[in-house]
């Protein structure tokens, strides 16, 4: 058994974290998944998924084979550029509230200005030309890349991070998938 999995699950009941109980995609078009979402207790996932716990209320969705994909692609673009699991967990939250790991290319109307693909990153605020953006291993590591520059981003919670990099007009809402990111590390991680 890896040492992730046998440092996992170690339960603390009864507390919440103020921050990141806010429930909703950003953009527009995403559908409210939470509605049926339920508590969890706040918990480490050893030492690198989930070292200080987890804030507020966690969300959990359904993945497609798609959007496993999608995690498999954050997860590979993660080991490439030289970064942990802790990493990975970041990244993996950002793009569950960015686009729910769903590739989004332009949306009309219901577009965020101009962002795109699975962080949401914009053309017009430097982050690549859209077919950059919407390449999974580009926007990955273009967004870890932001990361890097985050002094301290391993001791600070997911959601302080993820909004430093994001610049998010909700910049508590990253804290709710860290669970589910987390377990989507442990799962595809070694693989």
């Amino acid at each position: 058994m890896n040492t992730i999995l046998r440092k996992s699950i170690l339960g603390i009941a009864g507390l919440a974290f103020t921050g990141g109980v806010f429930a909703g995609p950003v953009a527009a078009h995403a559908a409210d998944t939470t509605a049926g979402a339920k508590p969890v207790s706040v918990s480490v996932q050893g030492d690198k998924l989930i070292p200080h716990g987890v804030q507020g209320k966690q969300s959990r969705i359904d993945l497609n084979d798609e959007q496993t994909k999608n995690v498999k692609a954050i997860i590979a673009a993660t080991k490439k550029a030289g970064m942990d699991e802790r990493a990975a967990v970041v990244s993996i939250a950002t793009a569950l509230q960015e686009s729910k790991l769903e590739n989004l290319g332009h949306l009309g109307d219901r577009n965020d200005h101009d962002s795109q693909g699975l962080f949401q990153q914009r053309p017009s605020s430097g982050w690549g030309t859209v077919e950059q953006i919407t390449d999974p291993e580009y926007s990955t590591t273009a967004f870890l890349k932001g990361l890097k520059q985050v002094d301290g981003w391993k001791d600070m919670p997911l959601t302080k991070a993820a909004q430093t990099v994001q610049v998010s007009a909700y910049p508590d809402h990253y804290a709710q998938w860290e669970q589910q990111a987390a377990d989507l590390v442990a799962e595809h991680w070694n693989k």
